[in-house]
């Protein structure tokens, strides 16, 4: 292997059959990726450009990460997709979009990294449609954020695709994103190869010691070979680090170039886009001539071509090290006077701003509006890197900090939460007023809640918001709030916030929706149901409201989900959870894409969906995995529970116990519903007992709970233990009438009626639910109904409505409770027929969603962009489901989950 200017290549056969095998699998369709790992000089670049040479029909696309462009928004993603720009037009329009704006071609709002992924997976897809594609990306580790997060998420998707992607950096800790490619490392190359590289190097040769001495100190790094031959004089080379000395070789040619021939080389180091007409602007503000940019080229430092490179990414921070400060800050200031401000002023302002040696407030003025730009295409890193940069400039001590504090803002949402807390240190050194202490109090606090969730984080949370003005502090304290809802902690603690929050929060006239969603929350911590009513029922009519506006903010919704729940809404629920999904779909707000999902997952569940709950969950797994995050599993455990599915119960159950070693009120009130479900209303009833306790000191549990305790306390004769969940159930019914409150209310009268006056209640809770859309609820009065007459030896009656219930249960999928129905009609001499609400013909859980959104009338872009895949993988889902159901078009998949 040699320098590719060489045109020798020696060794590394096994490596280029393994790249071979990569691209000729993606022209048949299989797309793959591989990461070439090595030390600097290793010959990473060459092999791959190697592995391009026989692709003479294939699209190639290069990219390449440079040391001082490691913060410039999707930089790296500019130069990969812009000969491919044009596919764009055959992409969904959120997709074009969000090139458009990452890639500053037009205006827009911040697209999500995961977004911009599957954009770029599509249009790469689309150009794979011509030729395959080839995507060659060197020194990954220099590569900005952004770009690396979307490049692994496009190598991740591409089996089904046409398309080849080849990786390189120094080592795997630098690119943690590429973790999961398949990777080769390269060694050194032998003495044989080594010395058979030499000859080819210096044919006229060296003195043998010469040629030991170079082979020694070059280690079999083919780069140090290239330079120790070219270089090496009478009395051999220098004892060095090879990295070291090779780069000091760079610097030494680089030296002794005329001041001219210099000029051009600091000019083409500092501008790393490549951008030859740039250069020639910027030597043009220079006085320097063309002549001078041959000389360059001929120093064996620079390459010229479609764009200008350095041969080698070590001759680059040679050159530019070597170069004096002042001579840098002179190449960076032609470089700015040669940018168009209009086309790029980032660029320009990044240029300005190392062209300046102490405090200018104009420069500085100038990075901030960079940053703001940065931010709205989602580049966030690059936005605390022009923070960062404009805070240096600052001479205002004062103005210094809040630039400080936005760059530290800034670096948490692009996911370095340590740098965020560095820079805030740096802020808080500064004099600060008043707001910007509580400014820094805040960003420390949700630097760590964003770290760890836990309920140290919390309140350090609850504590910054206590330092802001109470109209500023609401939607801390409703951050904070919702999350000790549902967290493990002693029950006691939420109460004391709902205290505190209403001595803090002043009531902002007119209230925004998110004002009221806090004061409900509140109230129905603090005061009898039929109290706090009015305030839920405000706040979910607020959200519903908004809901409705086509550019409606879909944070919180979720949580006014749970008011409707509560407040046993069916339409609202179903309104506010359909609209949140939407709109996080539609404004790639996929931060909260898996919450909107999980909650809606749940409102299926509630009104007896389950396959479309399952279908929910399973789309937010696809959101969880292609993000790389965790999320919550209340949905699944939910489900679980009203499944009957033990075993995947026991699974959430001890997942649960070893990530937070104790049990929560939640999970409690779901094993009282699996223990309903399934008979053990024993087992129930101490379950849903301990929710209960936990409740009374103050730890939020679901409305429905009380209905589960009431059942679970009637089977087992022990009605006192149901009186206060009653008394609930009746109050919510008389203050919050509709078919669902109602319906509960009758029903708990019954089950707790010793007479035959329960008849009466159990026939009219049957009517109400009946009405109500709830069919789980409906179901389950019908069983409870049935197993009264039964108990009374009213066989035929009960019968009837035994069968019922078991007929649709089995339809909803409630296992649990089918198994129950069947042994009331077995005690009678009835047969039930066999459950049938399996997964059809064994799919995979993400075979049944593809079949369910395709039979649903969605078409393959639709689902890709669901799933976050390529087209090309849902066709392969197809076919694989298409095979294990014994058909061969959609409209049979339509009619087999009609």
């Amino acid at each position: 292997m040699a320098d590719i200017r060489s045109g020798c290549f020696v060794a590394r056969k096994m490596e280029l059959s393994e790249i071979a095998a990569v691209t000729a699998a993606a022209a048949e369709g299989r797309g793959g990726a591989m990461l070439v790992l090595g030390e600097a000089g290793i010959g990473k670049s060459t092999l791959i450009d190697e592995a391009a040479v026989p692709l003479d029909d294939w699209q190639v696309l290069r990219a390449g990460g440079i040391e001082f462009e490691s913060e410039l928004p999707y930089s790296a993603l500019h130069q990969l997709c812009m000969p491919v720009l044009e596919h764009r037009a055959d992409l969904p329009a959120p997709q074009w979009r969000a090139l458009d704006t990452v890639f500053g071609l037009h205006a827009g709002v911040t697209p999500s990294p995961m977004l911009v992924g599957l954009a770029v997976l599509g249009l790469l897809g689309a150009a794979g449609q011509d030729r395959p594609v080839f995507c060659a990306i060197d020194d990954v580790q220099w590569i900005d954020a952004g770009s690396r997060q979307v490049l692994a998420f496009v190598a991740a998707r591409i089996a089904s695709e046409r398309i080849a992607m080849v990786f390189a950096a120094r080592d795997v800790a630098s690119v943690p994103e590429l973790v999961r490619v398949p990777t080769r490392t390269l060694a050194g190359l032998t003495d044989s190869e080594a010395l058979t590289l030499l000859r080819y190097l210096a044919p006229f040769g060296h003195d043998a010691w010469i040629v030991q001495r170079i082979l020694a100190e070059a280690a079999g790094n083919p780069l140090a070979l290239v330079e120790f031959a070219r270089d090496a004089g009478p009395l051999g080379l220098p004892g060095d680090a090879k990295h070291r000395a090779v780069e000091q070789r760079f610097a030494h040619r680089f030296l002794q170039l005329p001041a001219s021939t210099r000029s051009v080389l600091a000019l083409a180091a500092a501008e790393p886009t490549g951008d030859l007409a740039l250069l020639r602007r910027a030597m043009t503000f220079q006085g320097l001539s063309g002549a001078d940019l041959a000389a360059a080229e001929d120093s064996g430092l620079l390459l010229t071509g479609p764009r200008v490179h350095f041969r080698h990414p070590l001759a680059r921070s040679a050159v530019y090290r070597s170069t004096g400060a002042e001579a840098r800050r002179h190449a960076h200031a032609a470089l700015a006077a040669g940018t168009d401000a209009d086309i790029d002023p980032d660029r320009r302002a990044w240029h300005r701003a190392n062209a300046v040696a102490g405090p200018d407030e104009r420069t500085a003025t100038e990075l901030e509006r960079s940053a703001d730009r940065a931010q709205r295409r989602g580049g966030f890193a690059a936005a605390a890197a022009f923070f960062e940069r404009a805070a240096q400039l600052t001479p205002s001590g004062s103005r210094q900090a809040r630039r400080l504090l936005s760059a530290a803002q800034a670096r948490l949402k692009s996911g370095a939460p340590s740098g965020a807390r560095e820079l805030a240190d740096q802020a808080e050194r500064h004099q600060l007023d008043p707001a910007g202490r509580s400014a820094a109090r805040l960003l420390r606090a949700m630097i760590d809640y964003h770290v760890e969730r836990s309920i140290p984080a919390t309140i350090a949370l609850i504590d910054a918001a206590d330092g802001m003005g109470p109209d500023e502090a609401g939607e801390t304290y409703l951050e904070a709030f919702a999350s000790l809802m549902f967290s493990i902690d002693e029950p006691g603690r939420l109460r004391r916030l709902a205290l505190h929050i209403r001595e803090r929060v002043h009531r902002r006239r007119p209230p925004r929706p998110v004002d009221l969603l806090l004061e409900a929350l509140v109230d129905q911590n603090l005061r009898a149901v039929d109290e706090a009513v009015p305030t839920m029922r405000r706040a979910v009519d607020a959200f519903q409201n908004h809901a409705r506006m086509p550019d409606a903010d879909p944070w919180w919704m979720e949580r006014a989900c749970v008011l409707s729940i509560d407040l046993c809404d069916r339409a609202a629920m179903e309104r506010i959870t359909d609209r949140q999904v939407e709109l996080a779909r539609t404004q790639g707000a996929y931060a909260i894409l898996p919450h909107a999902l999980r909650f809606q997952a749940v409102a299926r569940t509630i009104v007896g969906r389950f396959a479309d709950a399952h279908v929910c969950i399973i789309e937010a797994r696809a959101v969880d995995e292609a993000a790389g995050t965790s999320n919550l599993v209340g949905s699944d455990l939910m489900l679980a529970a009203l499944s009957g599915d033990a075993e995947r119960f026991r699974e959430i159950r001890e997942m649960l116990h070893g990530r937070v070693g104790v049990e929560f009120t939640p999970l409690h009130y779901a094993s009282g519903v699996l223990h309903n479900g399934n008979g053990d209303h024993e087992a129930a009833l101490e379950a849903l007992l301990v929710a209960q306790d936990q409740h009374r000191r103050g730890s939020y549990v679901v409305t429905a709970f009380h209905g589960e305790l009431v059942e679970a306390a009637a089977a087992t004769g022990r009605l006192e233990e149901a009186e206060d969940s009653a008394e609930w159930i009746e109050s919510l019914a008389r203050v919050n009438p509709n078919a669902w409150t109602t319906g509960a209310h009758l029903l708990a009268r019954a089950l707790l009626d010793p007479g035959l006056g329960a008849q009466d209640l159990y026939r009219e809770a049957i009517s109400r639910l009946a009405g109500s859309g709830m069919q789980v609820h409906y179901a389950r009065a019908r069983l409870l109904y049935g197993e009264w007459l039964r108990r009374l030896g009213r066989r035929t009656e009960a019968r009837v409505e035994l069968r019922a219930a078991h007929d649709l249960l089995s339809t909803i999928g409630a296992r649990g409770f089918v198994a129950r129905a069947a042994r009331e009609l077995d005690a009678i001499g009835e047969q039930a027929l066999a459950d049938n609400s399996d997964s059809p013909a064994g799919l995979t859980a993400r075979e049944l969603l593809v079949a369910r959104k395709v039979a649903s009338g969605a078409g393959t872009k639709e689902v890709a962009a669901l799933l976050f895949v390529s087209p090309r993988t849902i066709d392969a889902h197809l076919r694989n489901l298409y095979r294990k159901l014994g058909i061969t078009s959609r409209r049979q998949l339509r009619e087999l989950f009609r």
